[in-house]
């Protein structure tokens, strides 16, 4: 019995790693599939007028006049576009609002800035996204060229000569559209619930080391 005791108590302690990981998952997957269902409600619920201080995600609408001479690339991203790798990005044009603080508006994807870059009075309707930070590895954005890698409305602004914006960003939504028209978005953005099938992978891997143990202990006390 005593060659047990080692193996034992390290299985316990490695069993008790393992179901602790396992229920941290299925927590985690929980809260998870909360917050899929939050963002479903508010995807179905229509579009307020945008307050001062909307909420991450909350439908918005918004009206003023769209500053296409000012509008800027965000990112890189590729596309197929008739049978054909297109790399383009997606296009930033600030909205300029009455007697508010003018938004800088995610339009969607597009092969380039667009070349008839006329302001024009407009509507949109879209979802709030919070301003980004950029990493340690971002990429450097370029005021010169208007491209930018990290979205952030306060380092966009003087690029552009915009006076001080709302702090977020109004991610258009709508149908889709071909070039040269901005691509908006089709849905507000949805996290990946993998934590349930993690959750199996730990309970799996504990179920494994009873067996191992078990397997192990016939061994030792077998006579």
């Amino acid at each position: 019995m005593r060659a047990l005791w080692l193996p034992g108590a390290c299985t316990l302690a490695a069993l008790a790693v393992l179901l602790f990981l396992g229920g941290w998952q299925v927590q985690r997957g929980v809260w998870k599939q909360a917050v899929l269902a939050e963002i479903a409600a508010a995807e179905a619920r229509p579009a307020i007028d945008m307050p001062d201080a909307p909420a991450l995600f909350t439908k918005v609408r918004a009206t003023g006049t769209l500053r296409y001479d000012r509008a800027v690339l965000y990112g890189a991203e590729g596309r197929d576009i008739a049978g054909r790798p297109v790399m383009g990005a997606q296009l930033v044009v600030p909205l300029e609002r009455p007697e508010r603080a003018p938004v800088l508006v995610l339009l969607g994807w597009v092969a380039g800035l667009p070349a008839a870059a006329v302001p024009a009075a407009a509507t949109v309707e879209g979802y709030i996204r919070a301003p980004e930070q950029a990493g340690f590895f971002a990429a450097r954005d370029d005021a010169v060229a208007r491209r930018f890698y990290t979205l952030d409305p306060l380092a966009i602004a003087p690029a552009v000569g915009l006076a001080t914006p709302a702090p977020m960003i109004l991610v258009a939504l709508g149908p889709p559209a071909r070039p040269p028209a901005p691509d908006p978005a089709r849905s507000l953005p949805r996290p990946a619930n993998n934590h349930i099938p993690y959750a199996i992978t730990w309970f799996g891997l504990a179920a494994g080391l009873v067996g191992v143990f078990v397997a192990y202990a016939r061994k030792v006390l077998r006579p």
